[in-house]
């Protein structure tokens, strides 16, 4: 514990909080009396301050800022990205607790495997009354071509969510099961970081069970996959505009895993394959995380513009492992559950270890219309949609007992109507301590839940997330609404030994190669490399504009007209403090990070996010006595940061080489532009100036040429001088190693037509002396590099 803290009195630490009437609480038992899983977490609680506390959670949000976790929020018309908001205390339940816990969800694992493999193969189920035949051909997510197809693995499910909650008895109940691409695995182990880092003085004392374990598990079981033939595991995204897509770009991440999109993926008679800059690969294992009608516009929705045509056959023709299997999704039907205790009996002859929230069903949905009607003329729960909330123990379909003379009214006239009786129950949550405004106060929580298949059975995650209301309102927890998530943790009575991803003991060592570089990360991180070097390029020249205007007081000169030209080939012009222009390329930059989030850095993130900001801010600046040059230098000093990182952190892969080849074709081609234009004959006073300028070389010219600054010394210096890191020839030079790296497209020793054109432009350029250096030279040197871009472009990123 740290020492030095300030104290307060334990009264103090739970002041104030007083759990709703006839609702369970976490913190207390009915009595009053803290529960002994809480008692730790009271007494640092109680012997820290507040400012010491504040501090706390400003470190564990710093660690989702730097990170950059972030939840999308919708509009009616748009979407923006927002902080992630962290509950910092988080929610404590016992180690006996949830072994109990965990042992009710994975028989109910195990039954709903059960019941995907009955309704995509025998359909016993419906042919034995024990499921009512429209509950499943209705369902929109029972995807007909699918029926028949055996999973490659052997099964159908092999992660589930489950959402539970614990009901004023304090039993907890299952409220839902998410089969269909469950989320918020990812989520739990970021919210862990934040809180381990929050609580950083009772974190490693507080015996919470560690979450590495359960995903060092599953990416083993993913491997296993494979097969004998290898192949690649990938997670399967809809892209970054999911509002869950920071979570698949991190677990890709963490698991060493491919995070590809439907894009990525074509089918051929050999199977899936994913496209590589080194051609086609198969795929083995796909982890999916796109709704299942997403991903075939043959053969589930025509609609559909990020699915991978052909999908269906290839996992007919069982060349892949898809989890969860297509269609899924019907498992996900609220109504299910009404049915569920009857067929665990039937099934395994036994019940349900965690009972549903009660439902039943109401048949066709024109029955049910007949129900809602009826109910608002009772007067009894006007706003219905999904399910019907009334309370019931519900332990069959059939047989439930209803807890109030309405509800039996109810019961009567469905029956008599003539419809089965199913429903859904309101239950009221429990309430977790949340820190409100410095004072503890209990909110409603729902725990998300995981399990994994693994080959030793199914393995539930110790811990998980909590959904935070935001007021004590129980449909005020979506993060929509304004709800906060918090870490769930499992405590042990003893010690609980520290656990990584990596825990190899006993194991050889071994150094795996990377894998192969997807040509849709290829080209966002090559175009990630051109679009920042163009932002830098568009700053040093409006920066050396804006000087001279301030200089001259002109607003117009025939060296003014040629930077107003330079900017336009730019897309950008010197009419605002931050150029719209300008702003475009550093979103144009930041959406091509986005798309690579899984291969690149958070401090390289983190700090392209700082500069985007930093100019979004500096654009609403304005007034007539604003030093116009000033934002420029600014933004170039934190785009110099992120340049930093990028060259000094990020592993030299195939990824890092399509960045840098980005950058020197992009620099390359600007500067001879640049040349072009300010070295010519006719350009006017002041032209070699600021193309020494522009170029970053004003002291380097200083020291290496004893003369004013000359046609013959700029161009040599800029454009020839292979040690200048600013030049045309460095730019070539740089293009060539790292070419030649990359995969070839011929074998033995036949050079590729890419290599051939940057050979013949290095030796063009190396035989070149200043005054052979035309600007008509310099122009086709810039086309010759555009086209090598082109070359680059159809060879790998198609």
């Amino acid at each position: 514990m740290a020492e030095g803290r300030a104290a307060m009195s334990r009264p103090e630490a739970i002041e104030g909080y007083r759990p709703l009437e006839g609702v369970a609480d976490e913190l207390l038992r009915a009595n009053g009396t803290v529960r002994p899983v809480w008692k730790p977490m009271i007494e640092f609680l109680a012997k820290t301050s507040p400012e010491d506390l504040a501090a706390d959670f400003a470190r564990g949000d710093q660690y989702l800022k730097d990170a950059g976790v972030y939840y999308r929020q919708y509009t009616d018309s748009d979407s923006t990205m927002r902080d992630w908001p962290l509950s910092h205390i988080p929610v404590m339940i016992a180690e006996s607790e949830w072994a109990d816990l965990a042992e009710g969800l994975i028989q109910r694992a195990d039954l709903l495997e059960a019941l995907m493999a009955d309704l995509y193969g025998p359909g016993d189920l419906v042919k034995k009354g024990l499921l009512p035949p429209q509950l499943v051909a209705d369902n929109p997510e029972w995807l007909r071509p699918m029926v028949g197809v055996q999973p490659r693995s052997g099964h159908y499910l092999h992660m589930i969510a489950f959402e539970i909650g614990r009901s004023p008895d304090g039993s907890w109940l299952v409220l839902g099961d998410r089969t269909q691409a469950p989320s918020g695995s990812g989520f739990a182990l970021e919210n862990r970081m934040a809180t381990a880092r929050t609580f950083t003085d009772f974190f490693p004392e507080a015996n919470v069970h560690r979450l590495a374990g359960f995903f060092r598990s599953f990416r083993d079981s993913l491997i296993g996959l494979r097969g004998p033939g290898g192949g690649q595991v990938a997670i399967l995204t809809p892209g970054q505009h999911t509002d869950t897509y920071f979570e698949h770009a991190y677990i890709a991440r963490y698991l060493g895993l491919l995070l590809l999109e439907c894009a990525d993926l074509t089918v051929t008679p050999d199977g899936l394959m994913v496209r590589t800059i080194n051609g086609l690969e198969p795929v083995s294992v796909l982890w999916r995380r796109l709704d299942a009608r997403f991903a075939d516009p043959l053969e589930l929705d025509e609609h559909s513009a990020i699915g991978t045509p052909g999908m269906v056959s290839a996992l007919r023709a069982g060349s892949v492992s898809m989890l969860n299997a297509l269609g899924s999704g019907v498992l996900e039907a609220r109504a299910l559950m009404a049915f569920l205790p009857r067929i665990c009996q039937q099934l395994t002859g036994a019940p349900l270890k965690l009972s549903n929230i009660a439902t039943w069903w109401c048949g066709q949905p024109r029955e049910l219309a007949h129900v809602r009607d009826h109910l608002e003329r009772m007067m009894i729960a006007p706003a219905m949609s999904t399910g019907l909330p009334f309370e019931m123990d519900g332990s069959t379909a059939l047989g439930g007992r209803f807890r109030s003379s309405a509800q039996m009214a109810v019961r009567d006239w469905v029956e008599a109507n003539g419809a089965d009786l199913v429903g859904q129950e309101a239950v009221t949550l429990s309430t977790t301590p949340a820190m409100i405004d410095g004072k503890l106060l209990p909110r409603p929580m729902v725990i998300r839940a995981f399990a994994v298949r693994t080959p030793q059975g199914w393995e539930v995650m110790p811990g998980g997330y909590a959904r935070i209301g935001r007021t004590e309102d129980p449909t005020a927890l979506a993060m929509q609404s304004g709800g906060s998530v918090a870490d769930v943790w499992v405590v042990a009575d003893q010690p609980v030994k520290p656990d990584s991803l990596t825990h190899t003991a006993g194991k050889p060592f071994v150094r795996y190669r990377s894998a192969r570089l997807p040509a849709r990360a290829a080209d966002n991180l090559f175009w990630l490399g051109r679009y920042v070097e163009r932002a830098e390029f568009a700053m040093r020249t409006l920066r050396a504009v804006r000087l001279r205007r301030d200089d001259t007081g002109l607003d117009h000169s025939p060296l003014f007209d040629i930077f107003d030209d330079m900017l336009g080939g730019l897309g950008t012009d010197d009419d605002q403090v931050i150029p719209q222009g300008l702003l475009n390329l550093f979103e144009s930059a930041l959406t091509c990070a986005g798309k690579v989030r899984d291969r690149f850095s958070d401090d390289g993130w983190y700090a392209l996010n700082e500069v985007t900001a930093l100019a979004r801010t500096l654009s609403g600046e304005g007034g007539e006595d604003v030093d116009m040059a000033r934002p420029m230098s600014q933004l170039l000093r934190k785009h110099a940061g992120f340049a930093g990182l990028v060259n000094d952190n990020m592993f030299r892969a195939s990824g890092w080489r399509f960045m840098t080849m980005g950058r020197c074709i992009e620099r390359g081609i600007q500067t001879g532009r640049l040349l072009a234009a300010f070295a010519d004959d006719a350009a006017p006073p002041g032209g070699l100036d600021a193309a020494i300028e522009i170029g970053d070389s004003v002291m380097t010219h200083r020291r290496r040429y004893a003369v004013v600054t000359q046609r013959d010394t700029v161009v040599d210096l800029l454009a020839l001088d292979p040690d200048n890191p600013r030049s045309i020839a460095f730019q070539v030079e740089i293009l060539r190693a790292e070419q030649a790296r990359l995969p070839q497209p011929y074998e033995g020793t036949q050079m590729g037509d890419t290599a051939r054109a940057l050979l013949r432009l290095e030796t063009d350029l190396a035989v070149a002396t200043p005054d052979t250096l035309t600007g008509a030279c310099l122009l086709e040197v810039a086309d010759r590099l555009m086209a090598v871009s082109d070359a680059l472009g159809a060879r790998y990123m198609n």
